[in-house]
């Protein structure tokens, strides 16, 4: 059975000239117009993997994002957008987005980052992670602190915990990491990295013996101290 893609993209030359290449490419495609009509169609009719524009009429694609993670915190979310910004890329992996494609794009680019999302999309459905007094719940991305405080992880956030925590007490590489998550290591990965490790820190802060260490130029370790 073929992958289901859902192309939302209102430039209706390049959304024709990707849906092309995706079905040759052997994938199933539902093309969407603009971020309204996305939703209704994942609404409708779901999909294994969502392609999408940000700069959209009526929604834009963040906000899709948005509401896409509202109804499926696990379906891959790929950006194609002209932005540059490290801020609009950050706003998008926050939003839910797993993936991002500067337009003009290769469309054996698009190919090989739709391909690499559907295959990490597979989590081990009895994943559990001790950390300190916190319970990580790997498949639906929550992390719980014994006390009862919880908090929802993004994909983003999950995936990087996920790598410090197998990992404890030893350096996790951050180029490693960010061709794990993103397929690439350049300086806006790397500071939506640590963006995300800042983050991280803070979810934990209700355990003083949990540290996220800083190893310059290295990575990142996680350690925990009882």
């Amino acid at each position: 059975m073929s992958d289901r893609i859902l192309l939302v993209e209102d430039d209706s030359t390049l959304a024709m000239i990707v849906s092309e290449t995706l079905q040759r490419n052997g994938f199933e495609v539902n093309m969407a117009v603009n971020g309204e009509d996305g939703l209704h169609k994942f609404s409708l009719c779901g999909a294994d993997l969502i392609v999408a524009d940000v700069m959209m009429p009526k929604l834009d694609g963040f906000e899709m994002g948005r509401r896409i993670r509202q109804i499926d915190r696990h379906v891959p979310i790929l950006f194609l957008t002209a932005r540059s910004e490290i801020e609009d890329i950050v706003e998008g992996f926050e939003l839910g987005g797993n993936d991002y494609l500067k337009k003009p794009f290769k469309m054996l680019e698009l190919i090989v980052r739709i391909k690499a999302l559907l295959r990490r999309n597979t989590p081990d459905d009895s994943e559990w992670l001790a950390i300190g007094e916190y319970t990580f719940d790997v498949p639906t991305q929550r992390l719980e602190h014994s006390q009862g405080n919880s908090v929802q992880l993004t994909i983003i956030e999950a995936r990087i915990l996920r790598e410090l925590a197998i990992n404890r007490g030893n350096t996790v590489d951050a180029s490693m990491l960010m061709q794990l998550i993103w397929q690439r290591d350049d300086p806006y990965s790397r500071n939506s990295l640590h963006g995300f490790i800042h983050k991280l820190r803070y979810y934990l802060r209700h355990d003083s013996s949990i540290s996220i260490l800083n190893q310059r130029g290295i990575g990142y370790m996680l350690t925990v101290t009882k």
